[in-house]
């Protein structure tokens, strides 16, 4: 459209003296960051360099094996990053409760939005069924990232607790109950306080991409409350999916509270 600006190499180039400015900050106060934070903007921009081509790719060749393999890397890449980020040693079980959960919660409700809420036709168009899937993915990886460790760390540090209700005859589901709420509490809150500020406090990124591509900001804001209706229905289903199945991976066959390499014993019992 007219009007429209489209950046130059040279000014993405000049974008980068905030890295400098937060490099020159970092470095006068003594904080050990310089490192980690070249890292960040080198991965950050070969990475979406890389996306941009691949999405160009996919656009020119549209076929559902092609789109099925993208979601299928950004799912394993969303696991994995979920396990690695962990603060604490997770059980077998609980890597293979991660995975069932991010497929289920975050498949569930993509086919869901392109099928029924946007009507996509044929569904696997990539420049709807990718750019979607990116954003219900991510955001779930936040949840069930904050999920897994808030669950894990209030067993452990609440083992005792536990163990005294399990002795007043309390069932595993009601001694781990607090911290099963906590935990489905701590992993969508991010996404609630972000819907409370969105359109007054701040416009979100793809809301703001489109309306900076010439988009119609009305159409902008159409896309974004059902995008972010998704992202809501996929973080809720991801983690409440997660923290139902994990922690019965705390307990074993005869209600007993167990942890660590303990849990892997129990899988036979979890589904």
């Amino acid at each position: 459209m007219n009007g429209v600006i489209t950046p130059q190499v040279w000014q993405i180039a000049v974008a980068y003296v905030f890295v400098v400015i937060l490099l020159f900050i970092v470095r006068k106060r003594g904080i050990s960051r310089e490192k980690e934070i070249l890292i960040a903007t080198v991965r950050m921009t070969l990475q979406l360099i890389l996306a941009g081509y691949i999405l160009l790719f996919l656009f020119d060749n549209v076929h559902v094996a092609y789109t099925v393999g993208t979601v299928i890397l950004m799912e394993t890449f969303a696991i994995y990053n979920t396990i690695k980020r962990a603060k604490t040693k997770l059980s077998v079980s609980l890597k293979k409760i991660i995975a069932i959960s991010m497929i289920s919660g975050t498949l569930f409700c993509l086919v869901f939005f392109i099928v029924v809420v946007l009507g996509v036709k044929p569904w696997y168009r990539p420049r709807y069924f990718i750019p979607i899937a990116g954003m219900l993915i991510g955001n779930s990886m936040t949840g069930i990232s904050l999920g897994v460790n808030r669950l894990v760390n209030g067993m452990r540090s609440q083992k005792h607790a536990i163990e005294t209700a399990l002795m007043l005859g309390a069932a595993p589901k009601m001694a781990a109950k607090k911290y099963v709420n906590a935990a489905f509490d701590a992993a969508i809150l991010p996404t609630i306080n972000s819907m409370v500020g969105m359109g007054i406090v701040f416009l979100p990124g793809m809301m703001t991409g489109q309306i900076l591509s010439g988009t119609s900001p009305v159409t902008a804001i159409e896309y974004q409350i059902v995008i972010m209706l998704g992202i809501l229905g996929s973080v809720t289903l991801t983690v409440i999916m997660f923290v139902q199945l994990a922690y019965k991976s705390f307990f074993n066959a005869q209600q007993q509270l167990v942890m660590d390499d303990e849990a892997d014993l129990n899988e036979k019992s979890l589904l």
